[in-house]
């Protein structure tokens, strides 16, 4: 069962999200919050495997309230599951470069957020087409603005084999799918991945993508 918390400031929207998580199999809705504050206290206190997180909330934002939660000092840290109407750019960067595991809107269909929310904590990224489509855009613009993150600078640390499965991770590839591109073990793809994302201080897949662009090591229809 996936220990799920669900935080957004809307009633009815939350009660949505609620019970279609728990009518589904596989999902366990073990809390529930309206704010950032409290989304960070209810994190602490129930342990979730996944937060799906609303960002524009009263109070404490979603993005804010991540920071804190990710920056908790205990392990397993949960997954983050960014929800929400809206798509700006603004959101999906800071979201990003906060640990955000995914970033869906909130027109999602009831099939495509659970399938989102297994994928997430099954440690896959998973981003609304609209979204990677912004991301590929702003990181291939001749004048992007999007400071890049403190680890570019640090890519010399990696070996040839860490900096191609960063390349492929980039390029939206899974670790099964990276293994078979190379020829070696799905664990060893994980194991060079987390290697890097340790090196470079990444806290999620998703920085390891961003990552990926902002060095170069990724070009849109690139191979």
């Amino acid at each position: 069962m996936t220990r799920v918390l669900v935080v957004d400031d809307q009633f009815l929207v939350r009660a949505g999200i609620v019970g279609l998580l728990e009518a589904a199999d596989g999902f366990e809705v073990v809390g529930e919050a309206a704010d950032g504050a409290q989304a960070v206290s209810e994190a602490l206190r129930c342990r979730p495997e996944v937060i799906l997180m609303d960002i524009r909330m009263p109070g404490m934002n979603g993005i804010d309230a991540m920071e804190r939660i990710l920056a908790a000092d205990h392990e397993p840290l949960p997954r983050v599951l960014i929800l929400t109407t809206f798509d700006l750019d603004e959101y999906v960067f800071h979201a990003l470069r906060a640990g955000a595991s995914g970033f869906l809107l909130k027109d999602t269909g009831p099939e495509r957020l659970l399938t989102a929310v297994a994928a997430v904590a099954g440690g896959d990224t998973l981003f609304a087409p609209s979204v990677t489509r912004r991301l590929v855009e702003t990181f291939t613009a001749p004048a992007a603005t999007t400071p890049p993150l403190p680890a570019v600078s640090a890519l010399e640390q990696l070996t040839a084999r860490e900096t191609e499965v960063l390349r492929l991770t980039g390029r939206g590839m899974s670790n099964l799918e990276i293994a078979e591109r190379l020829f070696i073990s799905e664990a060893t793809v994980k194991t060079h991945l987390n290697r890097t994302m340790n090196k470079l201080d990444l806290t999620s897949r998703a920085q390891a993508v961003v990552l990926a662009y902002e060095a170069g090591l990724v070009a849109p229809g690139g191979e």
